[in-house]
């Protein structure tokens, strides 16, 4: 069997599109998959929404930056924020927005820019990560002391966290998921627990390659951190139902409830509605870095991230850095693609400059935590096994391009 002969027999995973194409502007491929609504989906029986393409080759991302820079009036938008603050705006200093984040450069701009520019009372809300980095737990400490914030920060159940980590690990090859989940519901839950109103996230993630049309509202998609209803055997976590989950582990409600989504009818109920700032504000994470550094104390990685080229993206914990290496596997695409399609967009490299970027920041397995993560999950009692199986995992994928 020649070469040729072995990559027609190899199959695209999770519905990908078979024929691999690279957007003409950046340099993200079509095999990017689009955000979704993962707490509703099986994904052991769902195929993946990718991100589209024109005919002339161009990716969602790059045509809303083209947006951002021709059709958007900003400062009809920046006006619409100030009506937005002077509606929610609180008069006997109580908490008036809720702002989820990890201290970073993003979430520094996010509550910096409300309080001291427009005059609002945030309470800071964060997540915390599995395993934070040095740097990552310094720039929260600052967020905090620097920046002048009220934060809540909570840490789950431990055991769970690491229980639900290891699933995700093994099921679904993501153990940044039960993470992702919390950061997503922490914001809505503190909202109805201090009675705020209003939650400003930072850029809406359809800015990164989800449709279009999501970019031309100020709000939040409510399916991302909310759900109609409850149902224990519809709602997923780390590859399996909440049932499942409960009954392969023996736990109960209270074990799993930190990382449910809350119920929509209780947050129309209540009246909280969910903005991205990134709507009202030309959002630019370079110049997110810049701000964070002079306002709120941020600082950069020592050395360039894992996986890529830059020291001031995903720096707050270390299980991002496994996340990414997983997703590479998985769609061809690493950190180094993302952070160089972005800058491309943003007009601070060339699309030739991020061809070489990529090819210095080539993926490599993280041997000085790879071990140490598998350990604390618990999950090394067959690690070479597990390496074995994702080695080869990895060679099926990398030889049909996706």
């Amino acid at each position: 069997m020649n070469g040729e002969e072995m990559v027609e027999e190899l199959e695209a995973y999770y519905g990908l599109p078979e024929e691999v194409k690279f957007c003409k502007k950046c340099v993200v491929s079509n095999q990017r998959p689009r955000g979704a609504r993962e707490f509703t989906i099986n994904f052991k029986n769902e195929k993946k929404e990718t991100m589209s393409f024109t005919e002339d080759g161009i990716c969602e991302a790059c045509q809303y930056a083209e947006m951002k820079k021709e059709d958007i009036d900003w400062d009809e938008r920046e006006r619409m924020l100030s009506r937005l603050c002077d509606k929610y705006r609180s008069k006997d200093g109580s908490y008036d927005v809720i702002v989820p984040g990890s201290g970073g450069k993003d979430s520094g701009v996010q509550a910096h820019t409300l309080k001291y520019k427009y005059g609002m009372n945030p309470l800071t809300v964060t997540w915390s990560p599995q395993m934070y980095t040095e740097i990552g737990w310094r720039n929260l400490m600052n967020w905090i002391t620097v920046g002048g914030f009220d934060n809540y920060l909570f840490n789950p159940n431990g055991s769970m966290y690491r229980l639900f980590t290891r699933e995700a690990f093994l099921n679904l090859f993501n153990p940044l998921q039960p993470f992702i989940y919390g950061h997503k519901y922490i914001g809505p839950r503190m909202a109805l627990k201090q009675n705020v109103k209003l939650v400003m996230y930072g850029e809406n993630i359809a800015e990164y390659g989800n449709k279009k049309s999501d970019n031309e509202v100020p709000y939040k998609q409510p399916g991302f951190y909310s759900a109609e209803r409850l149902d224990l055997d519809k709602l997923f976590l780390s590859g399996l139902s909440i049932k499942e989950l409960i009954k392969k582990h023996n736990l109960s409600m209270r074990d799993v409830n930190p990382f449910l989504p809350i119920e929509r009818s209780e947050l129309v109920k209540r009246g909280v509605e969910f903005h991205c700032l990134g709507y009202y504000l030309r959002w630019t994470p370079q110049e997110s870095y810049y701000y964070a550094v002079e306002n709120t104390g941020f600082e950069p990685n020592p050395k360039r991230v894992q996986g890529s080229y830059t020291k001031y993206k995903s720096i707050d914990a270390k299980m991002d850095w496994i996340h990414f290496y997983t997703y590479w596997i998985k769609f061809g695409i690493g950190k180094a693609t993302m952070d160089a399609s972005q800058e491309v967009r943003n007009g601070h490299i060339t699309r030739e400059e991020a061809e070489t970027v990529m090819m210095v920041s080539f993926p490599v397995i993280i041997s000085r935590i790879f071990w140490t993560i598998l350990r604390l999950l618990k999950a090394n009692s067959g690690r070479e096994q597990i390496k074995r199986d994702h080695l080869i995992y990895g060679r099926k994928k990398m030889g049909n391009g996706t």
